[in-house]
């Protein structure tokens, strides 16, 4: 049996495409870019007939309703999840049939209340365990994300998963967990990927805990922000998310007729910050296409908002199928001709002063306040003397931190967050802000002194 993971990066997760015997394949926790999986099954002369979903998932719009209908697969997904959508429900202890292999489901909660995991066997290889959230290389999914009422019961849970639930499973069994290293769904670092329980029962910090009690504590204050939109997905994924044919692209407008939309959508600027910063749209939001596309799109701006792209160099299609991804459908167009058009038809444009390490130091000597937006943790491994830290998806909330009477200085660890932030800044009224380019990394590779 061959494993064939697809890994993406932003949002730190795993699906999996599996060889079983006769040409047919399992797919495991897909999410909505289909495509992709039935392009590696197609190239490989192999047909999809099953799939399997751990959880309802967080932190993407799951993609198993997508793929059962263009390929006509068996779709399980786990009973206690209550999912009104088509499929078939499965619960712990029952075994399927998959040609020469055979699959069961163990009951593994804690991430979800009704997570399982999926344990492949075929003769003569180790077993492969498909964990979900439930156990990933180096941690844990973390348990906060259905609600705080439910937050230590289920760490309690994730905790009796871990010393319990594969304890029956030798060392050699192959590990392949959905969430991973730099999830904002997990607790754990980045890093591998793949792993065995074997590894795992050694390394694992996570399982070198020998009371729930201290488990419990513990877990609980290691969880990173949760992303806002994380807190929308379980109830898409269980509903069902719509096809994607049913979801109309955005259609491609005239500078008159974007600057019309306007007035009724979020004009989303997916262009480098260098060319952000040359010349933008008046009020537009800077989110740099790259691998935290998704992940920052559905963090800062509000569920159902409409969108107009201003797409530079990117493909299209490539930023609706992200946008897709954290459940945004609602698209008003995209710029034709890009900012070139807009501009020659003399439509509005203002500029964002964009600053090295060498100019960032002079502004701060000068008096600008230096705003870091990363995340806690990395600001508490090291940061510039002064800051002030505002993690970017809690900006919104914390503006009266933020002075009003000088320049402001935008920084970040390279600098696309540092340019969200400005445009952000910028759409509240504050009218002197400089994007640090290359951010807290920059600063250090001048030789510059961190605290």
């Amino acid at each position: 049996m061959t494993v064939v993971p697809f890994v993406h990066e932003g949002l730190g997760n795993s699906s999996y495409l599996v060889e079983l015997s006769g040409g047919e394949a399992l797919l495991i926790d897909p999410d909505r870019t289909v495509d992709r999986y039935l392009s590696a099954a197609s190239d490989r002369g192999w047909r999809v007939t099953t799939i399997l979903e751990t959880h309802l998932h967080a932190d993407f719009v799951s993609g198993v309703r997508e793929a059962a209908e263009a390929t006509g697969a068996r779709l399980f997904v786990p009973a206690g999840g209550d999912a009104k959508f088509e499929h078939i429900p499965i619960s712990a202890r029952e075994r399927l049939g998959l040609g020469e292999a055979e699959i069961e489901a163990i009951a593994s909660p804690g991430h979800t209340p009704e997570h399982l995991s999926f344990v492949l066997r075929a003769e003569r290889r180790p077993p492969l365990l498909f964990s979900g959230g439930s156990l990933m290389v180096g941690g844990a999914a973390r348990t906060d994300l259905i609600s705080p009422d439910l937050t230590d019961e289920l760490t309690r849970a994730q905790y009796r998963t871990l010393t319990r639930a594969f304890s029956s499973l030798p060392d050699e069994t192959q590990l392949f967990p959905t969430h991973g290293g730099g999830s904002f769904c997990s607790a754990g670092e980045a890093g591998e990927r793949t792993s065995t329980l074997g590894e795992q029962r050694v390394d694992n910090p996570l399982l070198q805990f020998a009371n729930e009690e201290e488990f419990a504590t513990w877990f609980q204050s290691t969880f990173p922000a949760a992303p806002a939109y994380f807190f929308r997905m379980r109830a898409i994924n269980q509903a069902g998310p719509r096809l994607r044919r049913e979801v109309p692209p955005p259609p491609a407008l005239s500078p008159d007729e974007f600057d019309a939309a306007r007035c009724e959508a979020l004009v989303v600027d997916v262009r480098p910050i260098g060319e952000y910063a040359a010349a933008h749209i008046p009020g537009s939001f800077s989110n740099p296409f790259r691998s935290a596309f998704a992940t920052w799109l559905g963090w800062l701006v509000p569920e159902g908002t409409p969108l107009l792209f201003v797409l530079g160099d990117v493909p299209l299609q490539a930023v609706v199928d992200e946008s897709m991804l954290v459940g945004y459908e609602s698209f008003a167009g995209w710029l034709a001709g890009g900012l070139e058009s807009w501009e020659t038809s003399g439509l509005p444009v203002t500029q964002s002063q964009l600053v090295d390490a060498a100019r960032a130091r002079d502004a701060i000597y000068d008096g600008a306040a230096l705003v870091d937006v990363r995340e806690p943790s990395e600001f508490g491994a090291g940061h510039i003397d002064g800051a002030i830290p505002v993690p970017l998806g809690s900006l919104g909330s914390a503006l009266d931190r933020i002075p009003k009477d000088r320049p402001i200085l935008a920084q970040c660890g390279a600098g696309e967050r540092a340019a969200s932030a400005a445009s952000l800044l910028e759409r509240a009224g504050f009218e002197r802000v400089v994007i640090f380019d290359g951010g807290i990394g920059a600063w250090k590779d001048a030789g510059y002194a961190v605290v």
